[in-house]
């Protein structure tokens, strides 16, 4: 099943993603939860896939502005220097542990929405990952059992401030950015997925393929990564964990690459989809919200 959050005819809602369309969880809201992460919390998925079967309305995909995928999440951890190709350009060692920095919300940006290149910097990167969607509430949660705290996957571009990022040790100033990270463009439930180190992972920039790898690839797999952060805090639905990246990052490059308004980046991971966004320049804003700035930029990019 595919899972879906948007904005339709002024209000926001999510619901299922099929061929004809997205069948609307709003009529249901009351039963099922009013947003994806609250669907989780209540674990309605069962729910929502026996209203989707019945339902015979679907919302045309013209009616539809997707939002990211989770829009509130509680936590979105994100997981650096875990893939052994990222490692080797870096010349960093291997680490011991994972290496984490935090996101927040207003950070992200959806499937077809606009990447936006702040302002205070022209070194935009990508960082094409696959991202893990938490379904329960947990704590102390041993690998063996971490398949079970899954919702789904999705795919993130961890867009990546590079000079921010470096200003000190901690990464999370450059990782903050408004709109810089994509996520999207659904959630795939992880029955659908499978087994999430079989997957494979590209990033394109202006079709040109940037990053190229296999999930097997990575240093600390999904099941490692949720048992370590279940230690350090509690799991919550509708958390995302960001995997980390492979090797490719523009940054590493000779010379570095770095993203500029109207490229066109797309994250396509094997089994999910493939996340769009679209550079564009942030723009002098005065007291205008960020997401109206990145939409006033975006139209500006295409014209």
């Amino acid at each position: 099943m595919k899972l879906a959050s948007f904005r339709t005819f002024g209000y926001d809602s999510y619901g299922v993603v099929t061929e004809n369309g997205i069948v609307d969880a709003a009529p249901a809201a009351h039963e099922l939860g009013a947003t994806l992460r609250e669907a989780l919390e209540r674990g309605s998925l069962g729910a929502l896939a026996e209203y989707a079967a019945s339902a015979t309305d679907r919302l045309a995909w013209t009616n539809v502005e997707l939002l990211p995928v989770i829009p509130d999440p509680q936590k979105i951890l994100c997981v650096g220097i875990n893939y052994l190709s990222h490692v080797k350009e870096t010349g960093r060692e291997v680490p011991d542990k994972p290496m984490l920095f935090v996101r927040f919300a207003q950070s992200q940006t959806a499937h077809e929405g606009p990447m936006v290149r702040p302002l205070a910097s022209e070194r935009l990167d990508f960082e094409g990952e696959l991202a893990v969607v938490i379904g329960k509430h947990g704590r102390h949660i041993k690998a063996a059992d971490a398949f079970d705290m899954i919702a789904g996957y999705s795919c993130y571009n961890d867009g990546s401030i590079r000079d921010w990022q470096r200003h000190t040790s901690q990464f999370t100033p450059g990782k903050n950015f408004p709109c810089t990270g994509g996520f999207g463009p659904w959630l795939v439930t992880a029955d659908e997925v499978g087994d999430p180190s079989r997957l494979s992972l590209t990033t394109r920039l202006n079709g040109e393929v940037m990053q190229q790898a296999t999930t097997d690839d990575l240093i600390f797999p999904v099941p490692q990564l949720i048992e370590y952060c279940s230690t350090f805090c509690a799991l919550s639905p509708g958390d995302v964990i960001i995997t980390g990246t492979t090797g490719g990052v523009g940054a590493y490059r000779n010379p570095p690459l770095w993203m500029k308004a109207r490229d066109v980046v797309e994250v396509e991971i094997s089994r999910i989809g493939t996340l769009r966004n679209i550079v564009v320049d942030e723009l002098v804003s005065g007291n205008v919200r960020d997401a109206d700035v990145a939409r006033e930029s975006l139209e500006q990019g295409r014209a």
